[in-house]
């Protein structure tokens, strides 16, 4: 889940008068200035990519979105009674979050941290968790890995022994989650080895009236 920026002007890094001053005057003027345009260049060229956790490896490079059912976002101002929001809708809110920036202790749309993030997410469907990871991976039900559904929390211990990290499951294998203080809201793999190892189990908050495993 990123917006990319894009450098397409690339004149306004020399103005006319600049050029001018280069062309009439000196040749050391003329290559100062042919640098200095190389270098705006290349910066532009690599751009920001945000990134995850730290991965040995450099595995989890994020991963496309699965096509899930199309659901309609909850109207504005509706709110739905707590523990009744429908799972594939909580994962269509969190994909529209992608890209919004991480900030330590966010929990709106100008940043998120991870709880912070999930707590949003689910406050606009009237389902209102507490504040930090540790804390949400005692509310709703422990449901098995394997009957994972689009809505369920899952949580990692990212720091030390204790639960520290959440994202919300999208299915597919795949979940939305605010990484790090170096990325974005976006989308990674169960299946990573620095996910895979550090997943400690899922929460289920809201009833979900599915029964199919997702694979």
């Amino acid at each position: 889940m990123t917006s990319r920026a894009s450098f397409r002007n690339k004149s306004a890094i020399r103005p006319p008068s600049a050029a001018r001053r280069a062309k009439e005057g000196n040749p050391k003027s003329a290559i100062v200035l042919l640098a200095l345009c190389t270098l705006a260049t290349a910066c532009a060229s690599t751009g920001a990519t945000p990134r995850p956790f730290p991965v040995p490896g450099g595995a989890d490079k994020g991963v496309e979105a699965p096509p899930i059912p199309a659901a309609p976002a909850p109207a504005p101002g509706a709110v739905a009674p707590s523990g009744t929001a429908d799972g594939i809708a909580v994962a269509h809110t969190a994909l529209g979050l992608r890209g919004v920036r991480y900030r330590p202790g966010g929990t709106t749309p100008e940043g998120f941290d991870c709880s912070g993030f999930v707590q949003y997410v689910y406050a606009q469907y009237g389902v209102f968790l507490p504040r930090l990871a540790r804390d949400q991976f005692r509310a709703g039900e422990s449901v098995p890995a394997e009957r994972l559904q689009p809505g369920d929390l899952v949580f990692f211990e990212t720091e030390g022994n204790e639960i520290s990290h959440v994202g919300i499951f999208i299915g597919g294998g795949r979940f939305v989650h605010a990484p790090n203080s170096r990325s974005a809201v976006r989308i990674s793999s169960l299946d990573a080895p620095y996910w895979r190892d550090r997943f400690r189990g899922v929460r289920r908050v809201i009833d979900i009236d599915r029964t199919e495993t997702v694979d």
